[in-house]
């Protein structure tokens, strides 16, 4: 049964009154741009995205953590048994008997409505704090920093930034070096419902680091591309992140016209693993070392 919207407001404020009488709070501007007031030290964490639970798992964090969203449940090191979430539909009642110092939103939450799914619980002095979209390798950095920031271990978040600015020079150096460029189409939903996408993102950023040219490159975001267009584009690599059909190397192999394609021609379709390609944490090295090996198998070993 579900609480009612008074009855969870006056827990809520009951909780929080008990956090401002410890500490004065401060305030912070988030990932989106929006100004939150942190009323207590950060000791219970909910997580709404699995990027942002890998981030806080590889800050050395898990064990603040009370809830995830139910993507999350795969994410190595956290803790068992913690509740777990629908990513656009989390239950209010739950959230507020867990008691959580903070909850760490995502911008893909909203869009399961179009409406905020935490506004309530934030106006109602639960700290909801926004990590937007990330549309770079740097804007990754940079959501690292933040949710180091306000759990109090900058200099664990500064060990893990160094750590995969290394990784991902050491293949940027190797893609500044290769003159030829490839062309790549990346596919993240399969036939008969196409998408990839195109600059601002960090999946377009993660191509040009190992060297490679993206064949939507100049469309925006998220696209949903016709066959005929790929076709037309003739990418010379292409690469798949889909894992929720049976082989979606060889479906991309026999879809019509796709065999006057080079990539398919010159047998260049690979799989990218899924998680690490799609989650904007420090594991995206692992999806970026595999498609330099993929689309430069001659400048990289596996």
């Amino acid at each position: 049964m579900r609480i009612t919207v008074n009855a969870l407001m006056l827990t809520v404020i009951i909780i929080t009154s008990a956090g401002c009488a410890k500490t004065g709070g401060r305030e912070i501007n988030d990932r989106a741009g929006r100004t939150v007031r942190l009323t207590r030290p950060i000791n219970r964490i909910v997580s709404t995205a699995p990027s942002n639970t890998e981030i806080i798992t590889d800050l050395g964090m898990a064990h603040k953590l009370v809830a995830i969203d139910r993507h999350s449940a795969n994410v190595a090191g956290i803790p068992g048994g913690l509740v777990t979430l629908d990513f656009f539909y989390p239950d209010a009642e739950v959230i507020v008997k867990l008691e959580p110092d903070i909850i760490i939103a995502n911008g893909h939450n909203p869009t399961g409505s179009g409406e905020d799914p935490f506004r309530l619980l934030g106006e109602m002095g639960i700290p909801v704090v926004y990590i937007s979209m990330s549309r770079s390798i740097n804007d990754i950095y940079r959501d690292i920093a933040f949710i180091a920031e306000i759990l109090g271990v900058t200099g664990k978040g500064g060990e893990l930034i160094d750590s995969m600015k290394a990784q991902v020079d050491e293949i940027a150096r190797t893609g500044a070096l290769i003159e030829n460029k490839r062309s790549v189409y990346f596919e993240i939903s399969a036939a008969p419902e196409m998408f990839t996408f195109g600059r601002d993102s960090f999946l377009d950023d993660m191509i040009s680091v190992i060297g490679a040219r993206n064949i939507f490159g100049n469309d925006n975001w998220i696209v949903s591309p016709g066959a005929e267009a790929i076709i037309d584009r003739n990418p010379d690599v292409i690469l798949t992140n889909v894992n929720y059909i049976d082989d979606p190397i060889g479906e991309i192999k026999r879809r019509p016209g796709f065999d006057h394609i080079n990539a398919v021609i010159h047998d260049r379709v690979y799989q990218i693993d899924t998680d690490s390609s799609v989650r904007p944490s420090a594991h995206i090295v692992l999806a970026l070392r595999q498609m330099a090996c993929a689309v430069y198998p001659e400048f990289h070993e596996k």
